[in-house]
């Protein structure tokens, strides 16, 4: 079980899973009889869950219980190497969902993602990469087509939404809103959900509607 984000999950909801991972049972909705699990739990977060342990945000006993190994994965702008990779990756993917599988990115773009610096992260590269797809004219993404926050590279390429039918155009502009904010919370839908001025709930929802994980 992947549980992503486990340093923004409520103090309640860290009760009940130190209690299914210690007695490895749980408890269904509307249920008479406890559950017995046999899983293994990867989880993973953005944030220092020590600084959180101290401000009373997560429970110390719930840290050790998951800190049994550990892997820190470096930001995106100190492993730069990865980058056309992950960019060829996204592009396929995207590429997929948006019925575009001829479109591919040209290695000048490439080189423009390595120099970027990626507050965003990861995330941040599926939104641009995401976005590019859907509003490129042709089957190459070019430097043209990113929209990097250090210049004014694609930025013009939104105004191509005004082209698109109504229901399309407003589910891309939501898609590439919430990406936006999720990318620059650093990958947190609840500090996301704060700087679009969203209930967490809400925003989930929307994820959940327009396929974002």
């Amino acid at each position: 079980m992947f549980l992503d984000e486990i340093g923004d999950m409520k103090p309640n909801l860290q009760a009940k899973l130190l209690r299914v991972l210690q007695d490895r049972e749980f408890d269904r909705v509307g249920g008479t009889q406890p559950i017995k699990v046999d899983i293994r739990v990867v989880a993973a977060t953005n944030q220092d869950l020590k600084c959180a342990i101290a401000d009373g945000r997560f429970r110390k006993d719930l840290y050790f219980r998951l800190n049994v190994v550990s892997v820190m994965i470096p930001p995106l702008r100190e492993r730069r190497e990865d980058i056309p990779a992950l960019a060829t990756f996204f592009v396929a993917r995207y590429a997929k969902e948006m019925k575009r599988p001829q479109i591919g990115i040209h290695p000048k773009a490439i080189d423009t993602l390595r120099q970027y610096s990626w507050p965003g992260n990861v995330r941040e590269l599926a939104n641009i990469i995401e976005r590019a797809v859907v509003l490129a004219n042709d089957d190459v993404i070019t430097v043209e087509d990113l929209s990097l926050d250090h210049g004014e590279s694609g930025e013009h390429r939104a105004d191509d939404l005004m082209y698109l039918p109504f229901h399309e155009s407003v589910e891309h502009f939501k898609r590439m809103r919430l990406l936006e904010a999720i990318a620059q919370s650093g990958g947190s839908k609840t500090k996301a959900a704060h700087a679009l001025q969203l209930q967490p709930t809400y925003l989930s929802r929307l994820c959940k509607q327009l396929n974002i994980s």
